[in-house]
């Protein structure tokens, strides 16, 4: 009857009269909607409304999932083209779920694996559903900034209920059979190898008059009590927040149009949608989740060279060594750690301990699931079992002469192709190389503290880094459930090369009198997750001084300071922020309970000569443009492949904030040309507050990042 490249109508070989429409992608592991798709439904609503003969229709997916969305690729285009036209796709996409659903005859969806937003609004088109015991669906249109948008903030509230819509809607999170069925999302749940012919037995008793379709239709249809807008608000006030509308906009839409004609209701959502497409918040999260996937697709690519590793081993069972041995063991991957001190195997030991008995609380992992994995953690003094382990990761004290005297003393143990890696945060990867015999065989991958929390790991390439090295590290992160970002050797890497400049603007701010409380809680109000006080005691005062030392040697004219840093003359005086309860905040009360201390606002008052007024965004501006300068530097010197990949590490490694997209998407918010304004209004800051001229042809071109 019809064949195209997402859909396929045929007649059911089961039922005479029913016709099956059958959803498979070409080219693609999963089923997801976009204009090709829309267009060849089109076609289908055709056939389906002239056909004769036609008494029912199953919809069905071929996949291992019905449909997980949209197509979030084509939405750029959308958010940021012509809204005229942008209207006119939001219009005519319900106009065809609605053809849909007004079908002449009666419509069961058969939904397996996941239906999630569009996926779902499809199958909510159809008089009831049918749902595989071990599927889930779900609206997660709200972690990209959006409502959902072809008519599932009308049908879902009219079937589930205004507030249990809602909690679907603005959680994101997708629920299983039993909860569909309990929101009357779902009309019945089977095991996977019943769930067609259950489908077709539905439909059929449909067709029978068993089931009367048309009032499961009409309820879609008509208007439902709706909660006071003030009592939904204050229901949902922990999903609410100004830097992500979303929550709030979905809140006002379903309370507003709960009472409204099904039509103006639609006409409602696409408002919404609309109004939140337009958003550099909602243009952000949709730019990090293609950025997402871009960073995933670049991952698979490299690891096509890897070797395989079957066992892993850890040099340097602290915290960060431990962290990194239960990261290898919870994913399946036996691992050796080593270290030359008992007590440190202890102390390792008892972090991947400590991380596992939280998963336990969380309800994610049993006590035997725990044993399991401690079980693939083979503590050890000596390099017993080297020879057949595939990759190693250093992680000792950071020195760039022990990790050289480690580093030779362990390629000698290990076979031929094994892969050697350098946990280092600061040393660089070609002079480590230099005490090896197969440099080839060696790259850096640099983890995150704490390694169970943090996502993201930099994989460094030397001079004589292989392509098999990179390839076989970046596969083993991504194995151990790590996001892999690739970049050349330089001082500070990427992530550190960019945070630094950072905090020498919130040094040079703290020289001109600007009260480091007010700093972080204007960095705060801008979405980092900490001020860079804070953040520097939560890193500790020790190490901050270290890096930066190590990104001042390297980049002496641009990374040098006027006056000695604060952060120094605190480490002088034994601050070592949240190691040993004191920083710029007293911790006496423990780490989440900060006091400015007193010590340290009268250093600083010492340190000050000068007081310079300054607004909320004339320091957002100089404690941003260091940072967004290096961000351009490092992608155009090559340090990163591209800006998806460092806009990605920042978001992942720093906690740039997820609505503002990562250094080079708020430089395209903002306007290059405007950007470019705000530098040279602080050009007499020095060399981190200097355009090169690169950005200056970047702005000549016209051109954007995204």
């Amino acid at each position: 009857m019809f064949s195209g490249d997402s859909l396929t109508l045929l007649r059911s070989d089961a039922v005479p009269g029913l016709v099956e429409l059958v959803i498979d992608r070409k080219g693609s592991s999963v089923n997801s909607i976009g204009s090709a798709f829309l267009s060849e439904l089109s076609d289908v609503c055709d056939l389906l409304e002239n056909e004769p003969g036609i008494q029912g229709l199953l919809i069905r997916s071929a996949k291992p999932t019905f449909v997980a969305g949209a197509d979030v690729f084509e939405f750029p285009a959308l958010f940021e083209g012509d809204s005229t036209l942008f209207q006119r796709r939001m219009e005519q996409a319900h106009q065809l779920f609605n053809r849909l659903e007004a079908l002449p005859f009666p419509t069961v969806s058969a939904i397996n694996g996941l239906a999630l937003g569009g996926g779902l609004e499809l199958a909510l088109t159809s008089d009831a559903r049918v749902i595989d015991q071990s599927a889930k669906v779900g609206f997660p249109e709200v972690t990209l900034g959006l409502c959902p948008g072809w008519g599932g903030t009308v049908r879902a509230s009219r079937m589930a209920g205004v507030e249990a819509a809602l909690e679907l809607m603005i959680s994101g999170k997708p629920v299983n059979a039993e909860k569909a069925m309990v929101l009357g999302l779902a009309d019945e749940s089977v095991p996977s190898d019943r769930l067609r012919d259950a489908s077709l037995a539905l439909l059929k008793r449909m067709i029978d008059g068993e089931i009367n379709y048309p009032v499961l239709r009409d309820r879609k249809q008509q208007p439902v009590a709706s909660a006071d807008l003030e009592t939904l608000k204050s229901t949902f006030a922990k999903s609410l927040n100004p830097n992500y509308p979303a929550a709030g906009e979905i809140i006002e839409l379903v309370a507003g149009h709960a009472s409204l004609t099904f039509d103006a209701a639609l006409a409602a959502e696409r408002d919404s949608f609309l109004r939140l497409g337009a958003t550099t918040s909602t243009q952000s999260l949709v730019g990090l989740f293609i950025n997402g996937q871009r960073v995933k697709q670049a991952s698979k690519a490299a690891a096509l060279k890897a070797v395989p590793v079957k066992e892993t081993a850890v040099l340097g069972a602290g915290i960060m060594g431990g962290g990194i041995a239960y990261q290898s063991a919870v994913s399946g991957t036996p691992v050796i750690l080593k270290d030359i001190r008992q007590e440190s195997l202890d102390l390792g030991m008892s972090t991947a301990s400590k991380v596992l008995d939280k998963l336990i609380k969380r309800g994610r992992m049993d006590q035997a699931g725990k044993n399991d994995c401690l079980g693939l953690i083979q503590p050890t003094l000596a390099f017993e079992g080297f020879e057949r382990v595939g990759l190693v990761v250093e992680a000792v004290v950071e020195n760039e002469a022990v990790k050289r005297a480690v580093l030779a003393e362990t390629e000698a143990k290990l076979s031929p192709d094994a892969i050697l890696t350098s946990n280092t945060s600061t040393i660089s990867i070609s002079a480590l190389a230099g005490a090896l015999t197969r440099p080839q065989n060696f790259c850096g991958m640099h983890f995150f503290n704490p390694v169970p929390m943090m996502p993201l790991v930099e994989v460094i390439r030397g001079e004589q880094s292989s392509e098999t090295a990179i390839a076989t590290a970046v596969d083993c992160a991504v194995k151990m459930g790590k996001t892999p970002i690739v970049v050349n050797d330089c001082p500070g890497f990427l992530v550190n090369r960019v945070l630094f400049p950072y905090f020498n603007a919130f040094n040079r701010l703290l020289h001109d009198g600007v009260d480091f409380q007010r700093i972080d809680r204007v960095m705060e109000a801008f979405g980092w997750p900490m001020g860079p006080a804070y953040l520097a005691d939560v890193i500790g005062l020790d190490t901050m001084v270290h890096a930066d030392q190590v990104l001042q040697a390297g980049y002496p004219e641009r990374m040098g300071h006027e006056n000695q840093p604060i952060i120094e003359r605190l480490l002088e005086q034994g601050a070592l922020g949240q190691k040993n309860g004191r920083g710029f905040y007293d911790y006496a009360e423990g780490p989440h309970n900060k006091q400015a201390s007193t010590e340290v606002l009268e250093l600083i008052r010492g340190q000050v000569k000068r007081q310079v007024q300054l607004s909320d965004q004339e320091i957002v501006d100089r404690m941003m443009i260091p940072l967004c300068l290096e961000s351009f530097l490092c992608l155009d010197e090559g340090v990163v492949a591209s800006p998806a990949e460092l806009d990605m590490a920042l978001i992942l490694g720093l906690g740039f904030p997820k609505f503002r997209g990562g250094a080079l998407r708020y430089i395209d918010h903002v306007g290059a040309d405007e950007f470019a304004a705000r530098v040279e209004k602080w050009g007499a800051q020095g060399p981190l507050y200097r355009l090169p001229e690169s950005f200056r042809a970047h702005c000549r071109g016209a051109k954007r990042f995204f």
